[in-house]
């Protein structure tokens, strides 16, 4: 026959609370003793109570316990901080991209309106006169294809005195 499981809250009763803490305490504590011992593990165990007794265990030497385990926060942070750096490297060179992405057209179509054309040399300047010809052609092929439908407009007089204007 088995033990019933016991819900996980807080003990209400000081006395009850404190007896369970030995007892879980020294279960714990043993548990940590035999990891210890069973695996060649190097265990630190440091508990508190709710009073603020200290209580320990060290398959070794404490010191060198928590000189490894800070040893061991301090290059994973460290790893951490580098990822964050590479991170934040690909992050700026993925925005440049980006930007230079948008400038282009941009700059182009500003090209293609006849702005900012001083610093063209005279085969650029060429070659966007081929581009806007062969724009324009194409959009006039488009439009007569019916792809850009005309917007017909009509002026209906009405009483003489005022125009309507209808599409």
């Amino acid at each position: 026959m088995g033990r019933e499981k016991v819900e996980i809250k807080k003990i209400e009763n000081i006395n009850s609370r404190q007896v369970t803490f030995s007892k879980r305490r020294g279960g714990l504590l043993k548990k940590a003793k035999e990891l210890a011992v069973l695996c060649d593990a190097q265990v630190g165990v440091i508990i508190f109570s709710s009073t603020g007794k200290l209580y320990e265990f060290a398959s070794s030497c404490m010191k060198q316990i928590l000189a490894r385990y800070n040893e061991n926060q301090d290059s994973s942070e460290a790893a951490r901080v580098e990822n964050v750096a590479e991170d934040q490297d690909d992050l700026h060179s993925e925005v440049n991209a980006l930007k230079d992405a948008v400038e282009k057209p941009q700059l182009l179509h500003r090209r293609m309106m006849g702005k900012e054309l001083e610093n063209l040399s005279f085969n650029e300047l060429q070659e966007l006169y081929h581009q806007r010809y062969y724009l324009s052609r194409l959009s006039s092929v488009d439009f007569e294809k019916g792809k850009f439908p005309k917007t017909e407009s009509k002026f209906q007089e009405l009483d003489g005195d005022r125009l309507i204007f209808s599409l």
